[in-house]
Order: structure tokens, then C-alpha cells, then sequence
């Protein structure tokens, strides 16, 4: 494999596409791939591709750049897969998973994890996702398919469930977070040292050290001050009382529990900067944004930038072509195979963890954890349940499983009685329509 043949789908996410592109073609070793760029969108797709070439020459690399709508085309003999699809859009899908529970009452700030939107994503984005892998075990059965696609806990088991194609899902949230406390405590993010486990945007620090040292005292003076960054007062208010720091933002913890967003107690709003909506607002800047970025992407006079990114795919690539060995954090089954034992004790067999892993030319290789602190793997169990009965819905047909996974998830449950719920999930239901699979559509 010494030029490997990689197929990224959703190429018309250009921006993204464009840092996976620059990580990969940085390598000499990578630099004659073989680029296949798959999306459903030839406007965007063309974008993409004229990307890909400038790119390239910055890059000082000669790959074989492929655009094509043609899904077989994309995925046949590839050697790697990398997934970034946004199923539905944020027109409308995203846009109705934040307005119809508006409707009931319920808000939320990012919506693609867990909590209702949570489940609606997993609900039209798993059924695609195990299409694309028949697809993979037709065209490129050996393939390793890199996941960047949320809510990356469900899809990874929905997949499980339903595939034998190798996946692994990658999230940055554990890097980045760590580049956040380090800038925090006046450090290099070079030199910390740390380890961490959980489930994807639950995660935490089991340590957290410098120079050998832990930095968890300094990082809980901080906490204890009031002094900490606007933005991630909810992730230092769960220090406080955890003893541990999770690693996915504060506007989307904020949503997996039943703490901070509350009806009638925008006291709590404020004090902890819970930026509600935050998502859509995302979605409406980059949309706007995007004539004039896409001008500049596609001129060749406009500098482009091609610098590193902290995303782990390249890394994996790179180790499994050179044998180079690295340890990248990647998600995957908590028993990895039948018999295997479980990476985390205290959580489910069947669940998805947020683990070390080595790569190198055998694959991803997860590390074996052993037992959380209690109150961490407690905590991460309540998204777990409704992590397990989306997946359940799916696998099944049995529509009472969605109610049962909106009834069990933290914040919807602290803000609307059982009718409520069962009349939010019909509603968002109704609404998603075609997207949501034909057996889950009609009331039993």
C-alpha cells in the first residue's frame, strides 16, 4: 500500500475536506494517493475538487484527484474511507430539530449528540451510514472507515450491529480540550501528559500532568476562583463536583445533563454562559459566509493556507501505510470482539468507548482502560441508555424504542412530562419525514 487509494464522502463539506487534505498530502509518503471525492452535490463537489488541486501544489504533492457523484466509483478498492456527512442538511433537518421542540418547550444549544435533536440525527444518519457500508463490503471489504459523522457513540454501534466493516470514529474534542487547559494554566500543550477514557463527548481526564506532576490541584483552584474562561463555566462547574475534566464543550455538556438549561431559570442561562441555539447560528454564518469563502478557495492568485490539523485521520493513514506507531484516541465497541473482554469494566458490553488506541501497520488497536472512577461511568450510563434504545429502533422497526430513548434522555426528561415527550417525538417525527426509515414513520 504505497500510494493508498483514500475515498472521502461528503466531499462537498470543502472546508474540512480541504484540512484532511493538507494533513494527508503533508506526508511524502502519501503524496502520489489516490484522492476519490464523493458527494451529492456537484456544485460544492467542483469547489472541492479545484481545492484539492491548489492544495496539491502547496503541498508540493502529485496525488490522482477524482471528483464523482458516482458513490461505487468513489468507494471501489479503497483503502480508506473518511465519512462527513450531514444527512438532511441544515435545511431543514437541523432547523427542525431545534424548532419543533421549541415548540414544547424545550431548547437546546447543539443538538447532533444526544437530547432530541441527538436522536433525530441518529435516527436518518445510521440507516445511510449501514447503506454506504453494504456498499464498502460489495466494492472495498478490507476498507478501514474513518468516522467523522455525529452522533458518533450511536452511529458507531448502529454500525456494529449491522456491518463487518472495519470502523473507527474520530472526534478532536479530547486534543482540543486539552489545548484549552493547557492555554488555561499558562503551558505548552506540548508538554502535558494525560490519559483519557469514556464514552464520545463524555470523556474525561483520568490524568492530567505536567513534568510528572498533576495538574488537576492548579486546575481546580481555578474552578473554585470563579476566574474561568466565559465559555467553559459549565465544564468547570462539573470539576467541582466530579473531581474530573470532561472533554466536549461546554455549550454541548451543557445538553447531556439536566443541570443547566431550565425553563424558568435563565438565572442559570446566564451564570454559566449556556449559549442556547448556538448551533443554528453556526450553520447560518458559515452559509453566509460561503460565496465569498468559496471565491477565495477557487482563486488561484488568493493565498492558501495548508497547515496541520489536530484530526487524527491522516495520523491513522500514515501509521498504517509506514508502520510508524502513534496513539490516537478513536472510538470504537467496548468489546472490540466477541470474547475480547471489555476496554472500560464498569460500562456496557455493548456500548461505544472514547479510548487511547495504537495504530500502526495491524490497524487501530484500542487500549484496555479497566475501571472509571463510579461517578464518571454513572454519569456517562445516562447517555449510554439513550445511546442503546436509538440504536434499538433501528435495529428493530419498533418505534416505542424512540420514545423510550427520548423519555430516558437527561434533559428532555427534566423538562416535559410523558405525554409531552410522546408528543414532541410523533411531531419531530411527522416532520422529518422520508429522512427517518420507512418502519419507524407510522404510529403502531
Amino acid at each position: 500500500m504505497t500510494s493508498p487509494s483514500i475515498a472521502m464522502i461528503g466531499a462537498g463539506s470543502t472546508v474540512f475536506a480541504k484540512n484532511l487534505l493538507g494533513d494527508i498530502l503533508s506526508f511524502p509518503e502519501l503524496a502520489h494517493a489516490d484522492i476519490r471525492l464523493f458527494d451529492i452535490n456537484q456544485e460544492r463537489l467542483d469547489v472541492t475538487e479545484q481545492v484539492a488541486h491548489r492544495v496539491a501544489k502547496a503541498a508540493q504533492a502529485t496525488p490522482t484527484v477524482t471528483a464523482t457523484t458516482d458513490r461505487d466509483r468513489a468507494l471501489d478498492g479503497a483503502d480508506f474511507v473518511i465519512n462527513m456527512i450531514q444527512v438532511g442538511g441544515y435545511q431543514p433537518a437541523t432547523v427542525t430539530d431545534f424548532e419543533v421542540p421549541k415548540q414544547f418547550g424545550l431548547r437546546q444549544t447543539i443538538a447532533d449528540t444526544l437530547g432530541i435533536g441527538g436522536i433525530m440525527r441518529g435516527l436518518r444518519t445510521i440507516p445511510v451510514l449501514v447503506d454506504m457500508s453494504r456498499d464498502m463490503e460489495r466494492l472495498c471489504p478490507d476498507t478501514l472507515h474513518l468516522n467523522y459523522v455525529n452522533p458518533m457513540a450511536m452511529n458507531i454501534w448502529g454500525l456494529s450491529r449491522q456491518s463487518a466493516i472495519r470502523t473507527v470514529g474520530l472526534c478532536h474534542s479530547v486534543q482540543h480540550t486539552a489545548e484549552e487547559l493547557a492555554r488555561d494554566l499558562g503551558l505548552p500543550a506540548s508538554e502535558i501528559d494525560y490519559l483519557c477514557a469514556g464514552i464520545n463527548h463524555m470523556a474525561f481526564y483520568l490524568k492530567f500532568e505536567h513534568q510528572g506532576q498533576s495538574l488537576y490541584p492548579r486546575l481546580m483552584d481555578l474552578a473554585e476562583s470563579g476566574q474561568v474562561p466565559a465559555t467553559n463555566r459549565v465544564r468547570y462547574e462539573m470539576l467541582r463536583r466530579l473531581g474530573y475534566f470532561v472533554t466536549e464543550s461546554s455549550e454541548h455538556f451543557s445538553e447531556y445533563v439536566p443541570y443547566f438549561i431550565k425553563r424558568g431559570r435563565e438565572d442559570l442561562i446566564e451564570r454559566f454562559g449556556v449559549p442556547l441555539d448556538e448551533y443554528p447560528r453556526r450553520c447560518v454564518a458559515q452559509i453566509g459566509g460561503w460565496e465569498e469563502l468559496r471565491v477565495k478557495l477557487q482563486n488561484p492568485d488568493e493565498p492558501l493556507e495548508v497547515k496541520r490539523s489536530v484530526e487524527y485521520g491522516s495520523l491513522i493513514i500514515h501509521s498504517m501505510v509506514t508502520g510508524q506507531p502513534r496513539v490516537v484516541y478513536g472510538n470504537v465497541m467496548n468489546s472490540p470482539t466477541v470474547g475480547s473482554g471489555k476496554l472500560i469494566s464498569n460500562l456496557p458490553d455493548e456500548c461505544c468507548v472514547e479510548v487511547p488506541c495504537l495504530v500502526d501497520r495491524q490497524g487501530v488497536q484500542p487500549t484496555r482502560i479497566g475501571r472509571l472512577p463510579p461517578q464518571l461511568a454513572g454519569l456517562m450510563q445516562t447517555n449510554i441508555n439513550v445511546q442503546a434504545l436509538t440504536v434499538e429502533a433501528l435495529v428493530t422497526g419498533k418505534r416505542e424504542h424512540i420514545y423510550h430513548a427520548a423519555m430516558l434522555d437527561p434533559h428532555t426528561s427534566a423538562e416535559l412530562d410523558l405525554d409531552q415527550i410522546w408528543a414532541l417525538v410523533d411531531a419531530l417525527l411527522a416532520q422529518h419525514g422520508a429522512f427517518i426509515p420507512q418502519a419507524l414513520q407510522a404510529a403502531d
